[in-house]
């Protein structure tokens, strides 16, 4: 999921750098990063279905993300950012459920207190007028639940191969955005170091949602992912000096409660 990388997108595309750039940029270099890990680690090659999982997450992650950045460009930060993280943990949340039972009650209670720390931690001052994004933030939304849950049929012990297939397909898919719509794509070369880390940190998020999956529960891997926000408003406030305002610091309380909450009731 392209989890994580949601503001920082957002920030390149505030500069006037195309949108498909900024996506298609950080897949090739997560495609090349995972296809030298795997060959590192010495992994087998993917099974079929592994294969076939594999692109439909890429290219579920290809329409999730590219919503998501077009969403944060032109909509309503404190809209597009919550309606997004929720749905595209709340989708892995019921799959999970339905396949793997319904979690003990404390991590329920983590659950539900992550959600609401999502909404909290994602507002922003906002005075903008025009669009809000929201259809947009849906579309990012359940896009990005859908990658969760493709993500989460891959084989035990396969991590760095799909996740190569995976960004292998977003690419592809972006590729073929921009030829057919002949959409302007090329970045200012002064961004490709904040690209390429966008590239590391986008893969390297979907790694290790994947190990956490394959070591426990869809519901709580995707619920505790999905609150990337959290670290997004930390870092802002300690980097950029960003105010902390009263609902971010609620938020960040209950994200904290949640987690222990979670971590409680799956040890």
């Amino acid at each position: 999921m392209t989890w994580g990388t949601g503001d920082f997108g957002g920030g390149l595309l505030s500069r006037r750098t195309p949108l498909f750039g900024v996506v298609l940029a950080s897949q090739v270099v997560g495609t090349l990063v995972a296809l030298a890990l795997a060959v590192m680690r010495g992994e087998s090659a993917p099974l079929p279905a592994d294969v076939a999982w594999s692109v439909a997450a890429g290219l579920a992650g290809g329409i999730g993300i590219s919503a998501l950045y077009q969403g944060l460009a032109v909509g309503r930060m404190g809209i597009v950012a919550p309606i997004t993280g929720v749905m595209a943990a709340l989708i892995p949340v019921a799959v999970g459920v339905i396949f793997e039972g319904v979690p003990a009650p404390v991590v329920l209670l983590g659950i539900g207190l992550a959600f609401v720390a999502v909404v909290l931690v994602s507002q922003v001052e906002d005075e903008r007028g025009g669009q809000s994004g929201l259809g947009l933030a849906l579309i990012a939304g359940a896009a990005l639940g859908v990658l969760g849950v493709a993500i989460a049929q891959i084989s035990d012990g396969h991590v760095f191969g799909p996740l190569t297939i995976l960004r292998a397909s977003e690419a592809t898919l972006i590729c073929t955005i921009v030829l057919i719509g002949r959409r302007a794509w090329r970045p200012s070369p002064r961004l490709w170091p904040s690209l390429a880390a966008v590239g590391v940190l986008d893969m390297a998020g979907n790694g290790l949602f994947l190990l956490a999956v394959q070591a426990g529960s869809l519901a709580v891997a995707a619920v505790l992912s999905s609150l990337y926000p959290v670290t997004t408003v930390v870092l802002a406030t300690i980097f950029l000096r960003e105010r902390v305002t009263r609902s971010h610091a609620i938020g960040i309380a209950l994200a904290v409660a949640a987690i222990a909450c979670i971590a409680a009731g799956s040890s």
